[in-house]
């Protein structure tokens, strides 16, 4: 609009200088060679005509100026808004070509290429996500039909033959009994993903004993320990405490203890260490066993993912634990990350101590 207005005013003073100048003399000289007129009539229609009616000459030409520039802005924005739109269509078209612009139109460009590629690793990640589920409902399927087998194939036994002995009566119930548990496990894990993704973390704060809370879980695991001769050894200051949900908490120090358990060495140690910084907590379980490769390190954090692929018994799950227990952190306005060499296995949490603040209900 400025320099519109600049246009008008330049054009204005040009004319009015023309129009009075050598432009005035030629339109005399015109008026005597054109028509055969004496110089006194024509500088008197010179006059009367073009001179004394200067400001609406000026006018109509100002006026036929703008319109005309008018219609060039109109074809240059339509232009511009034409090839945005067609930017914005590309956003959804399944192809790996940037989208190009005008130089004009150069921070329109970068941002619907910034779009676009969010887009796709949105759509990538998604469709990641779905193609694990759907192989861990299969992988899940099949194991359940393991144990579910065996449960009937045992039961069997034991009704066909009502006058078995009794050492090995004893031996089938208590193989029936473990097949069962696993199942139990399993069709807990289906109902797991069926309401992750439905679940909103709701916390429910109170003063927690992280000593008590971490010394219960880790002789709650005592008996899947002992035969693999592991332990679990637990360096928390007496006294330490911190604001968040009990529950909740405990289901991300069992979950990750539960997968230090799978994949550490026989007659190894998992520690568990907790200390104050500034004013936060950190909770570290400390393992030795098989590496997690570096790429891995920030995946095993993503929904359905199982760095175990042979689904063996032991450490085979649907992959929620350290998914479901990275949004238990999140919730709390905490972090959870993974260290890893060919020494040790390193889970971290960082908890602030004081909930409160966070404003979290």
């Amino acid at each position: 609009m400025l320099l519109i207005t600049v246009a008008a005013a330049v054009t204005v003073y040009l004319l009015r200088y023309i129009l009075r100048g050598q432009i005035g003399n030629r339109i005399v000289r015109f008026l005597i060679n054109a028509f055969h007129f004496n110089n006194s009539d024509a500088q008197t229609i010179y006059q009367l005509v073009i001179r004394n009616n200067m400001d609406m000459i000026l006018f109509v030409i100002i006026l036929l100026f703008l319109v005309i520039l008018f219609r060039f802005s109109i074809s240059w924005f339509t232009k511009y808004f034409d090839e945005i739109s067609a930017g914005m269509d590309k956003l959804t078209e399944e192809s790996d070509a940037e989208i190009t612009l005008s130089p004009e139109l150069d921070f329109m460009e970068n941002k619907l290429n910034q779009i676009k590629n969010n887009l796709e690793k949105q759509k990538k990640a998604a469709l990641d996500a779905e193609q694990r589920k759907n192989d861990l409902v299969v992988y899940l399927a099949h194991d359940i039909k393991t144990p579910l087998t065996s449960v009937i194939g045992y039961l069997s036994l034991l009704d066909e033959a009502p006058d078995m002995p009794p050492e090995q009566k004893a031996k089938y119930v208590g193989i029936t009994l473990e097949k069962a548990y696993r199942l139990e496990q399993l069709i807990n894990e289906f109902f797991e993903i069926t309401r992750f993704n439905l679940q909103m973390i709701v916390l429910n704060k109170e003063k927690i004993n992280l000593l008590f809370m971490l010394q219960q879980m880790a002789d709650e695991f005592y008996p899947m320990l002992t035969p693999q001769e592991k332990q679990v050894a637990v360096n928390v200051p007496e006294g330490l405490t911190l604001w968040g949900d009990a529950d909740k908490l405990a289901r991300v120090f069992n979950n990750i203890l539960k997968n230090a358990l799978a994949h550490s060495y026989e007659n190894s140690v998992i520690d568990i260490s907790a200390q104050q910084q500034d004013k936060n907590i950190v909770i570290t379980f400390t393992n030795q066993g098989n590496p997690i490769p570096r790429e891995k390190l920030e995946t095993i954090f993503e929904k359905f993912f199982r760095l175990d692929t042979s689904r063996a018994t032991n450490t085979g799950g649907a992959g929620l634990g350290l998914a479901i227990a990275k949004e238990i952190v999140n919730a709390h306005g905490g972090n959870i990350f993974a260290q890893s060499n060919a020494e040790k296995t390193v889970f971290t949490v960082v908890l602030p101590q004081k909930l409160e603040k966070l404003g979290l209900h």
